[in-house]
């Protein structure tokens, strides 16, 4: 092997090695990003607890929470989350076609979760029972609004990264951003489960 292949081979593995660090980072730093959230929302939820039992005469929980229609909800968002582990899974196996597949399958079951929360606020705010009618509701409503919010934002970014998959191919920063993408929609699904479990299960009983 002459001392330039070999120079340039060095460079090559450097190179690598370079954008294997940048992504490692940027996932790392996603992680920090991740528990700033994970303390907005733990705030969130306390000041829920707080405010549960002010309903000013209005209704309460189980006056007014569907649970299997909730269910239906749940199970959207937990299987987006399956689907989104099979777009990583493609992404490992090169498969550039079956990862902007999986990504639309999950973007569409997504879609549905915000889709079935925004006729549930609807509903609720024509019955009268916007987040002015109690604290219990006030709570309610920033609590589920600010999740929905983030799953908006998770499909957005969600778009934005088929058509960057689409267009550069599974390139090392479009692996980045699938794994970032990944931590944050698994991680809307934990807090998915908490909001479901203590506001809507625990509201219903």
């Amino acid at each position: 092997m002459s001392t330039e292949t070999l120079i340039k081979h060095h460079h090559d593995a450097h190179a690598e090695h370079g954008h294997h660090d940048a992504g490692a980072n940027k996932v790392f730093g996603f992680w920090i990003y991740l528990m700033s959230d994970c303390i907005i929302f733990a705030t969130l939820f306390a000041t829920y607890a707080v405010m549960v039992n002010n309903t000013a005469g209005g209704p309460a929980g189980k006056d007014i929470f569907e649970l299997p229609f909730v269910l239906v909800e749940t199970a959207l968002l937990l299987l987006s989350s399956i689907t989104y582990g099979m777009a990583v899974i493609s992404m490992n196996k090169e498969n550039k076609g079956a990862v902007i597949g999986w990504l639309a399958l999950t973007f569409l079951f997504g879609l549905g979760f915000i889709g079935m929360e925004i006729y549930e606020f609807h509903h609720l705010i024509a019955e009268g029972f916007g987040p002015d009618r109690s604290g219990f509701l006030s709570g309610f409503f920033t609590l589920v609004g600010t999740h929905g919010l983030h799953v908006t934002s998770g499909l957005v970014w969600m778009l934005v990264l088929m058509f960057q998959i689409a267009k550069r191919g599974l390139s090392a920063t479009n692996r980045t951003r699938i794994m970032c993408l990944s931590l944050f929609w698994h991680f809307l699904d934990v807090v998915w489960i908490c909001v479901f479990t203590v506001v809507y299960l625990m509201g219903a009983m």
